[in-house]
């Protein structure tokens, strides 16, 4: 198991000789490592088990640096970030040569985000080269939202884990592109109703069987290892015996017992249900039961990335 602490000198030093560590962000944890280093950023997929056709998110730490990595950066790309960074938007814009293929999967696009973390921030700002940090998780599964999820299942492949806390948004960024027409890649902690006053009506275009355009697009993906059954609450009703277990929205489920469910926001709140949604999906993934009942939530602001997440979860 990995060392978990708050120790600012030892992660930069860690990175300096192209280690992987473990950094709290807003949304979920992120597997770090010099960006700039193939060797360090070859050790990410690895520990991931990460298909290299998956590109990877680069943090950075602010529009400055952002704009030492990309050729350029669109209008509405930078009205974006100076809106919404630091916090949970990742922005694809075309890559200079000193990011290495290796990160963007061969793409001529990166993906650069500016995380909303005390600790990561004074990290990044600390640091001469920005950091590549796709989830810490192994790929695939559940993404981790506290150090000790991390320690669980890649606790082995990390030099150290940066403690910030549980994270406060708890669903990965949302990513735009500019290419033609702006385009949302992937749902995320910022909901299209909030970006579209900047950018204009968003296309969106989710998911990818192989080779996505951007992290975050494969269909599979966020999935705990029992099966998933997803559904209004009239649909998932249909399916309820006593040794199932659910996650709901607000209100529990008849039929099952109720220490076998998970509520996401008993008030009905979105953001609140979205933080809660990996913990309660690694919760239920330890229990005995047979198969988890998903709720899906209101298909609005936030409620959009949570049922994305919940439909790839149940896509395995």
């Amino acid at each position: 198991m990995a060392d978990i602490g708050k120790d600012i000198i030892r992660v930069k030093q860690l990175l300096l000789e192209g280690k992987l560590v473990a950094i709290p962000t807003e949304t979920v944890y992120g597997l770090a490592a010099n960006a700039q280093n193939e060797k360090a950023v070859l050790e990410i997929f690895k520990a991931k088990n990460r298909p290299h056709f998956d590109p990877l998110i680069v943090h950075v730490a602010g529009i400055a640096q952002a704009e030492t990595l990309a050729t350029s950066f669109p209008d509405k790309a930078k009205a974006l970030a100076k809106k919404f960074w630091p916090g949970p938007l990742t922005l694809l814009l075309p890559k200079k040569e000193i990011v290495p293929d290796l990160v963007t999967s061969g793409l001529n696009t990166v993906g650069l985000r500016c995380p909303d973390h005390t600790l990561t921030l004074e990290l990044l700002k600390s640091l001469p080269f920005p950091l590549a940090a796709p989830s810490a998780n192994p790929f695939g599964y559940v993404s981790p939202t506290t150090p000790q999820h991390v320690n669980e299942q890649l606790g082995d492949k990390v030099a150290y884990i940066l403690d910030g806390g549980e994270c406060r948004v708890g669903i990965e960024s949302t990513i735009i592109g500019f290419e033609n027409t702006p385009t949302v890649y992937r749902l995320g902690g910022l909901e299209l109703e909030i970006l579209e006053p900047i950018t204009g009506p968003l296309h969106v275009q989710l998911h990818s069987s192989s080779n996505p355009h951007a992290p975050g697009q494969l269909q599979s993906h966020y999935a705990p290892l029992k099966k998933i059954v997803l559904g209004t609450r009239e649909q998932l009703l249909a399916h309820t015996t006593s040794n199932d277990g659910a996650i709901v929205f607000q209100n529990i489920l008849a039929n099952i017992p109720a220490t076998n469910q998970i509520i996401l926001s008993p008030s009905g709140n979105l953001e609140e249900a979205a933080q809660h949604l990996f913990s309660a999906l690694r919760e239920l993934d330890k229990t005995d039961i047979n198969l988890i009942l998903a709720e899906l939530v209101p298909e609005s602001g936030l409620g959009r990335a949570i049922n994305d997440r919940l439909r790839r979860a149940a896509a395995h």
